[in-house]
């Protein structure tokens, strides 16, 4: 028994998600992409102030270089999806890593602040954005059932080598100083390198192969030995050459699929993620100096984001478990909308914060619900747009992201600046991140779960659809094609003559000038030669 070929215009079979296996290492070079993506440009702000030193600037100076790697990361997601659908996630993953590493270890020669916006900043900030998107599209297409737990525990990597990256640049500048502490951070960015070449793609070769060498062996099996078994192969790659060749579509790809704006569901997600933006980075950024304006000393103030990040490493692998539970999954916008009131209630609910004791809760608070958005962000998005958009929809929700990432932070500064007054900004960054939770679970239920309730309306033939001589044809067709299969003729009973009879003669009556088209009658069609009652096919019943 040979394998049967594919019909011709069949695409291949999708390959399935392993959910395991080598995914496992796939989602260990996410965690790591994840924590040098986000953590990076908070650690490099330990060596601030030696910069000031060295480049004779002032504080905002050298904190535009942890916004410009910010910008690139966000800014630049459209190239990375062009660049991913074109190439593939491994290369960019490679030439990401390089950039990365090269960037730091060029920054180290720097001799004033403008070189260092474009190395450390620009060359840096694009290498971690080419390794973080397409971590994310690998992560999607290696786990299907436990993609929650997977987003969950790469999401993890953010807390965790902030908690570890920060110690030691400060361990690095007090050895090294900080051209010393750039050049050994750029080593530890190669390491994105040997994430990159982990990420084995899904594809069908060894499928092919096998299939291929089937067919040799029937060819083989099946003709005689000689030269006509080696025409025979010839023949039989040949054939599957063609088919190929007619199955190769001629549309081009795309290489960035705007499609995407046509779901309802990914727009109702990039405003509320817009919206969500523009307050969520708010708090941690006030926190520490908003604990030293009410009293509380310099290093009690710095260690509230550290149980911030404390409390993030285990909420994110946590509300990735509980989302990939059959009766949550298939409500996750509605978690993802609980998880943002969370955070924005918890804003307002500390801003009257006055003690160190009530500032802990907040942080306690904070850090929960910040880790449940960080782990649920990117798996909403996916479960919106599936594996196969992922690319085109990440790297356009990043780049309306990095609007709001240079809207928010800076004007609550600004606000800071001229009201004196921190209690006003938590009041607004709470409101923000709870608006954007009430639009997404409103807009989700209205626009997306109504929508699904009400059925598609059913074409009714009698309504309109077409006329008696094309129903009869159809039926004629039917018959015919179910006469040539069965190859049986037909036993109709007397009644169900009598009413082909009645029903031929009313249709001729009516539809003179067609010429001999058959007609309809109930559980039985005319067959097409001469239209007469005598010859009949019977339809299936059941």
């Amino acid at each position: 028994m040979g394998r049967a070929d594919p019909e011709e215009g069949q695409l291949p079979a999708p390959v399935k998600p392993p959910d395991g296996g080598w995914g496992w290492i796939v989602l260990f070079g996410c965690f790591v992409i994840t924590g040098f993506s986000y953590a990076f440009p908070k650690a490099v702000s330990v060596y601030f102030k030696e910069l000031m030193k060295d480049f004779h600037v002032g504080y905002s100076d050298t904190a535009w270089i942890s916004s410009i790697m910010l910008a690139m990361l966000y800014g630049t997601g459209p190239v990375c999806s062009i660049m991913v659908n074109q190439f593939g996630c491994r290369p960019v993953m490679l030439i990401g890593g390089l950039l990365a590493s090269s960037g730091m270890i060029l920054a180290s020669f720097t001799t004033n602040i403008i070189e260092l916006y474009l190395t450390a900043g620009v060359l840096t900030g694009l290498g971690m954005a080419l390794n973080f998107q397409p971590s994310l599209i690998m992560l999607g297409t290696y786990f299907d059932k436990r993609r929650p737990l997977a987003n969950g525990l790469a999401a993890a990597g953010s807390p965790v080598f902030l908690s570890s990256l920060s110690p030691l640049g400060q361990v690095l500048l007090e050895k090294f100083g900080w051209r010393g502490g750039f050049l050994i951070m750029g080593g530890l960015l190669l390491n994105c390198c040997t994430c990159g070449a982990v990420m084995r793609p899904l594809d069908t070769g060894m499928k092919r192969k096998t299939e291929k060498a089937q067919d040799k062996y029937e060819a083989k099996e099946m003709l005689p030995m000689g030269g006509k078994s080696e025409e025979g192969i010839s023949t039989t790659d040949g054939t599957k050459k063609a088919k190929k060749a007619k199955k190769k579509p001629k549309k081009g790809k795309k290489l960035l699929d705007f499609s995407i704006f046509s779901n309802r569901g990914f727009i109702i997600y990039t405003i509320s993620k817009f919206i969500l933006v523009l307050g969520l980075f708010v708090p941690p950024i006030l926190l520490v100096n908003y604990a030293k304006d009410t009293g509380v000393p310099d290093t009690e103030a710095a260690f509230l984001l550290s149980i911030i990040g404390f409390i993030d490493i285990f909420a994110r692998p946590a509300c990735g478990m509980v989302a990939g539970l059959k009766w949550v999954r298939p409500h996750v916008a509605y978690l993802f909308s609980f998880s943002m009131l969370f955070n924005g209630l918890t804003d307002i609910c500390s801003a009257r914060a006055s003690n160190y004791t009530g500032l802990v809760i907040f942080c306690v608070f904070f850090g929960i619900s910040y880790g449940m958005v960080g782990a649920l962000q990117f798996e909403v998005l996916m479960a919106i747009v599936g594996s196969q958009k992922f690319s085109s929809a990440i790297g356009l929700v990043l780049l309306i992201e990095a609007f709001a990432v240079l809207i928010g932070p800076p004007s609550a500064g600004r606000l800071v600046d001229a009201l004196k007054n921190y209690e006003v900004i938590f009041y607004l960054a709470g409101s923000e991140v709870a608006l954007s939770a009430l639009f997404l679970a409103m807009a989700t239920y209205c626009c997306l779960n109504k929508g699904k309730k009400t059925p598609p309306p059913e074409k009714n033939p009698s309504a309109g659809g077409g006329s008696d001589t094309e129903e009869a044809e159809s039926d004629v067709q039917e018959a015919e094609e179910h006469s040539s299969d069965n190859h049986q003729p037909a036993h109709g009973t007397d009644k169900a003559m009598v009413a082909a009879n009645e029903e031929a003669n009313h249709v001729e009556d009516e539809q003179s000038g067609e010429g001999g088209r058959c007609p309809e009658a109930d559980g039985e069609v005319l067959a097409r030669a001469g239209c007469n009652a005598d010859q009949t096919v019977e339809r299936d019943s059941f």
